[in-house]
């Protein structure tokens, strides 16, 4: 079972959310921490609105032919506003619920979010990372903050991402004439590594197999729920899902 350190409580009021993001921010490393990448992990978070529920999903791939080796799911309850800056108040719960399930641990997991390319720089993908204590990186389909210029077409193409004249982050292609993904450390990751390891597993697709596999299994794990959950049930009485 994978574990992680709990860094702090969730539900904080919006000032205190801030403060601590700005704080954590001073702990990302961005040098790697691995010797050799066996497994690598997508993670991606669906939402019901109307329902105030959460659906995580990560999947585990072999690195070396990206075969999946292991899923794991939850359903939460979503008690945070919806704040762009602070999604992770939202999201991370849903992951960390999820990654308590995981048996053979990743050496590196990709998030579909940002890294440190963020107001605070500590999105998703980097705040996570502290968390774990393993090597992450998110890969996010649109800009969050930052300034940049297009990529070349070809695929692996790339240009700097930059927010107050510091990098975040590489903006890159990765199939020809296709809109380029926003990639950029999260923890214990150099903005090298991240760029590579995405252009790698992106074989077929703009988005890379983890997170392309952990979308899908996302809108699974919500689809099951919402077919087998009645109108009135609540996560509490669906616990063994």
């Amino acid at each position: 079972m994978a574990d992680y350190e709990e860094l702090h409580k969730w539900n904080l009021p919006i000032k205190e959310a801030v403060k601590l993001q700005v704080e954590l921010s001073k702990k990302v490393s961005l040098s790697n921490g691995f010797d050799k990448i066996r497994r690598i992990a997508g993670v991606d978070i669906a939402f019901s609105k109307d329902r105030g529920l959460g659906y995580g999903a990560i999947v585990i791939l072999d690195y070396s032919t990206l075969n999946i080796i292991e899923t794991a799911s939850s359903v939460v309850n979503v008690t945070f506003p919806y704040i762009p800056g602070l999604l992770t108040f939202r999201e991370g719960p849903i992951f960390l619920e999820a990654w308590k399930k995981v048996k053979v641990p990743p050496d590196v997991v990709m998030f579909d979010g940002q890294g440190i390319a963020h107001p605070r720089n500590l999105g998703l993908a980097a705040h996570m990372g502290l968390w774990i204590n393993i090597p992450s990186i998110g890969v996010a389909k649109s800009r969050l903050v930052g300034d940049y210029e297009e990529p070349e077409p070809e695929r692996g193409s790339s240009t700097t991402l930059t927010y107050k004249g510091k990098k975040i982050g590489e903006v890159v292609r990765t199939r020809y004439g296709i809109k380029p993904l926003f990639i950029s450390p999260g923890h214990l990751c150099s903005f090298e590594t991240a760029t590579r390891l995405v252009i790698d597993t992106a074989v077929k697709y703009r988005l890379p197999e983890p997170t392309r596999l952990a979308h899908k299994e996302a809108a699974k794990v919500k689809e099951a729920y919402l077919s087998s959950a009645g109108p009135d049930e609540t996560v509490q009485s669906y616990l063994n899902f």
